[in-house]
């Protein structure tokens, strides 16, 4: 029996039709995309890309005051930011290790607190060298002043020779005359940094000079830099009164620290602050132990000396 001749094979015009009809939808999508883009780049061009300023959240200028402080300079900002994340650290690693949360409150509170209870007395000791400091330039400003220069030149002269504890006031101060401030803001601005009754009066006698160019200046200066060496001495004198009051408050800190210490490393001490009642116990007993010592470091700090002279931006309202 003879077999069939196979049929010859018809081509395939519904594949081929469909495979231009995908290259068509996707060259129409392509260029639909670069149209749609080349609008919005116009768009762009014309009205620009940035976004208008917005005033900053209350949140995030808080936590800015958090992390950097008001007034520190950028040491006392570095210092201050290590502290902050020790305090997280010791935080979390003190919550991790007795699993009670108010303990970790208290271990990040300690960090900060620590150095804040045992440096008592420092900023006292700051201010009593910045009054010397003061006395000592108004007696350089004089005797510089009396060789027949300027006010403002005989200040920036004073920069060579300025004493170390206001030496970085002194030179902005010299910078902003020489800049074209005008004097007395620039005066203002300097007892406003130094923040001092002394120094205020050392700025108080300068300013008159610059207003009616009296001839006494040498003899006012002379007279404010004995005072101020009167007032050093005094306040010394009432340091040394206060040493008690704040080997007090760094005695109760250390033993403070030495029974944390201990009865972390205790469980059958702390197992008492394990539950939800204990939690407020704990918390509450911190938060009066922490208030007393907080009121001994005040109790052992001078009352601030009240200033005379207003801000530049006071003055100028």
């Amino acid at each position: 029996m003879a077999s069939a001749a196979p049929e010859p094979a018809q081509p395939d015009t519904d594949d081929d039709g469909g495979g231009d009809g995908v290259n068509l939808r996707l060259i129409a999508g392509l260029g639909g995309a670069l149209v749609v883009a080349g609008v919005a780049l116009g768009v762009f061009a014309l009205i620009g890309t940035a976004r208008p300023a917005r005033p900053t959240s209350p949140a995030v200028l808080w936590w800015r005051r958090v992390w950097n402080g008001d007034g520190l300079s950028a040491h006392d900002q570095r210092i201050r930011r290590a502290l902050l994340l020790g305090a997280l650290a010791a935080g979390v690693l003190a919550w991790l290790f007795t699993r009670m949360p108010i303990a970790g409150l208290l271990a990040a509170l300690a960090v900060p607190g620590v150095p804040w209870l045992f440096t008592v007395g420092n900023s006292e000791k700051r201010a009593i060298l910045r009054i010397e400091a003061v006395g000592e330039w108004a007696r350089r400003l004089k005797d510089i002043s009396g060789t027949g220069v300027g006010l403002q030149q005989a200040i920036v002269s004073s920069t060579a020779t300025a004493p170390t504890a206001i030496a970085g006031e002194i030179g902005t101060l010299a910078a902003r005359l020489q800049a074209g401030w005008n004097g007395r803001i620039a005066l203002l601005k300097f007892a406003d940094e130094i923040a001092d009754p002394v120094c205020d009066q050392v700025v108080a006698a300068l300013i008159l000079h610059l207003s009616d160019r009296g001839e006494h200046l040498g003899d006012v200066l002379n007279s404010i830099a004995s005072a101020a060496a009167a007032e050093v001495a005094t306040r010394r004198e009432v340091e040394a009164k206060r040493t008690q009051p704040r080997f007090a408050v760094r005695f109760l800190t250390g033993l403070t620290l030495l029974v944390l210490v201990y009865g972390a490393s205790r469980p059958d001490y702390m197992a008492p602050y394990g539950t939800s009642t204990g939690q407020l116990v704990m918390a509450g007993l911190g938060g009066v132990f922490i208030g007393l010592l907080a009121w001994v470091r005040a109790m052992s700090l001078p009352p601030k000396a009240p200033r005379f002279l207003s801000a530049p931006g006071e003055v100028e309202a």
